[in-house]
């Protein structure tokens, strides 16, 4: 049975971004970020696709289990940690490593009560202000860990840069500076560089790099796109045209009626909305592929339904394909369209959405 809307995951373009990462950053390891379904990619494909890597990232527990389930025994970090005693013993069990942000989670390792031995990440906040100790703090913390006989002895350091998208912010390269100073002298391996400090920031690079959106083939540099830095999209999102009627000059389309046409037309109806997690604030005019020729969109998103305008391409047929992001149409190019980012794109694809492999 064909599915009307299809999620197709190229799991070879998943493989060349993880290369693309390791050209960047040719000595760092790789810690590829599969949280949040691999940015709806599938969390379990993703990770097989890219094993090379040398650990997966996460960001919750159960997100690490399902991984397990699935046999995956690659090095598996949760990037919130975990909240209590319950969650420390089920990390234990599947021998995940840990970031350590806050108190709280200081006061877990030192409290355990088995013989397991963590692998720990102390996360620093250069400025971000969301997880992670302030500078001022880290020393203790960092001392806490290092006498902690639930902690192995060898920590690692990390921080999150919050605009390194943007090549010439001076924000990135404060936060840098502090990292350095915060940390230096210690001996522990470290990373600050996500997606966009990968292609923005080599001084960044460190012991290990964080990519996401990178490896789902999008640029996560302002500006620029992801076939700048040899990158291919992975996703792409198709859906098919259930309709074809004509509307006259000056009827209007959809709820609302904001789409009036200014010229007889034709009007393809796809199946597709934001019940599939096509956003419903897609602006009108923005650009579909049906059958690889580009149209306007026409009318507002509904639930299940988008009206395009292809008037000006060849003769569209009821089950013809209609591409709304990925492969010839980057999620870069969408997402502004929405008022949004392509991580939201990526990530909104609902259940109901076929994934499909190639």
């Amino acid at each position: 049975m064909t599915r009307l809307v299809r999620a197709v995951i190229d799991t070879g373009a998943l493989r060349s971004n993880l290369a693309v990462v390791r050209r960047h950053a040719p000595i760092a390891r790789v810690l590829a970020v599969v949280k949040a379904n691999a940015y709806g990619h599938g969390l379990v494909p993703a990770a097989l696709s890219l094993a090379e890597a040398d650990a997966l990232a996460v960001a919750r527990l159960e997100e690490g289990i399902t991984l397990r389930a699935a046999a995956v025994r690659t090095p598996i970090v949760l990037l919130e940690g975990v909240f209590d005693a319950a969650q420390l013993r089920e990390a234990a069990h599947h021998d995940f490593e840990l970031v350590v942000h806050s108190p709280e989670q200081l006061r877990l390792l030192a409290n355990a009560t088995d013989a397991h031995r963590f692998s720990v990440w102390l996360k620093v906040d250069t400025g971000m202000n969301r997880l992670g100790f302030r500078v001022e703090d880290f020393p203790a913390a960092y001392a806490a860990l290092k006498s902690c006989p639930s902690v192995q002895p060898r920590l690692r350091l990390l921080t999150h840069l919050a605009n390194a998208d943007i090549a010439d912010d001076p924000t990135t390269s404060t936060q840098i500076q502090l990292f350095e100073r915060t940390v230096s002298g210690l001996s522990a391996e470290k990373s600050l560089a996500n997606s966009a400090a990968i292609l923005n920031w080599p001084a960044s690079h460190g012991d290990w790099v964080r990519p996401g959106l990178m490896l789902y083939g999008v640029s996560p540099v302002a500006n620029r796109s992801a076939a700048d830095f040899g990158l291919a999209p992975a996703m792409t999102l198709y859906s098919t045209v259930i309709s074809v009627r004509r509307v006259l000059k000056g009827e209007r389309v959809g709820y609302g009626g904001t789409w009036v046409a200014q010229r007889a037309i034709t009007l393809a109806i796809a199946a597709v909305g934001y019940g599939d997690g096509y956003p419903r604030h897609m602006a009108n005019g923005a650009p579909v592929l049906v059958n690889g020729g580009r149209a306007p969109l026409a009318g507002r998103v509904a639930m299940d339904m988008v009206g395009i305008d292809v008037t000006d391409l060849p003769a569209v047929q009821v089950g013809d394909p209609v591409t709304l992001w990925g492969e010839g149409l980057p999620a870069e190019l969408v997402a502004p369209l929405a008022e949004t980012v392509p991580y939201e794109l990526l990530c909104g694809v609902s259940q109901r959405v076929a994934l499909e492999l190639k």
